[in-house]
């Protein structure tokens, strides 16, 4: 982990408080019940920008959410080591009691039920009914907020590291979870864009007066793109540059070393004489 980012952390869960509560108060809660632009904004924010923030900041052992280390969560003794090719290979992954790591398929399974939660969830904010709610109800707003950003960072969990949590997803599993999310509201702007009529009748414009209805809309769409691209691109690239560059599994590396070691065992449990003895 960058130097960097581990003194950045509590800034950006601040900034992601920040965020929150400027969405909601004044003047950009004001804002968000007339122009349509502004209430995109702060759903983009709630459900994307603000949990990145939050989870890159690591708040956790702060709110008293994450246990305190235990003994289960100390480094692999030495023990845990597999000599491969004249090196010492080191897995972080690998069970105290030396069994090889299981399959990533818990994780796959609750990074899908996420996804499809936020999914559900970003679909049900922008239907036109519920966007011309969110105009005429102030409160309706901190409902929208409450589950956009518990969603959007079970979201962000999976994606990027916020001690204690580690993503149990490999790269391109994370690429692809990222890149599906940020779909998403893209395909939402592209509906919303490519909308005839107004998508939400709640914020109408007297000709004459301000921003029309048009370009409040176009204005809305283009928030509705640029705040996930900005969000998701930098992990959708990062992962698989990263992914490319070291593509090796290290299960599977475990999995080589341990064969390795087992080939190594001659019968009876003694070790194999070295290669041309007799």
């Amino acid at each position: 982990m960058p130097t960097w980012l581990a003194r950045a952390r509590p800034w950006l869960a601040l900034g992601a408080v920040v965020l929150i509560l400027g969405m909601l108060l004044p003047p950009a809660g004001s804002y968000a019940r007339h122009y349509a632009f502004a209430e995109s904004l702060q759903f983009v924010i709630f459900g994307v920008a603000a949990p990145a923030l939050l989870v890159l900041g690591a708040p956790w052992r702060l709110l008293r959410l994450a246990r305190r280390p235990g003994p289960e969560s100390r480094p692999p003794s030495p023990a845990g080591r597999f000599v491969r090719s004249g090196r010492l290979v080191r897995s972080s992954r690998l069970p105290r009691s030396g069994r090889l790591p299981r399959s990533g398929r818990p994780s796959v399974v609750r990074a899908g039920a996420l996804l499809v939660a936020f999914i559900a969830l970003a679909i049900a904010w922008r239907l036109p009914a519920t966007g011309n709610a969110l105009a005429r109800d102030p409160g309706l707003a901190v409902a929208e907020m409450v589950t956009l950003v518990a969603c959007g960072s079970g979201v962000w969990l999976e994606l990027v590291e916020s001690p204690p949590s580690l993503p149990g997803l490999s790269r391109p599993q994370r690429a692809a979870l990222a890149a599906l999310a940020m779909w998403t509201i893209w395909v939402l702007a592209y509906i919303m864009g490519m909308s005839s009529a107004g998508w939400f009748t709640a914020y109408g414009h007297a000709p004459g007066h301000g921003l029309s209805n048009a370009a409040d809309q176009q204005l809305a769409v283009g928030i509705m793109w640029a705040v996930p691209a900005l969000c998701f691109l930098p992990v959708i690239f990062g992962m698989l540059i990263t992914w490319l560059r070291d593509s090796e599994d290290p299960d599977e590396e475990l999995r080589r070393a341990a064969n390795d070691g087992a080939a190594a065992i001659g019968p009876g449990g003694w070790p194999r004489p070295p290669r041309g003895w007799h």
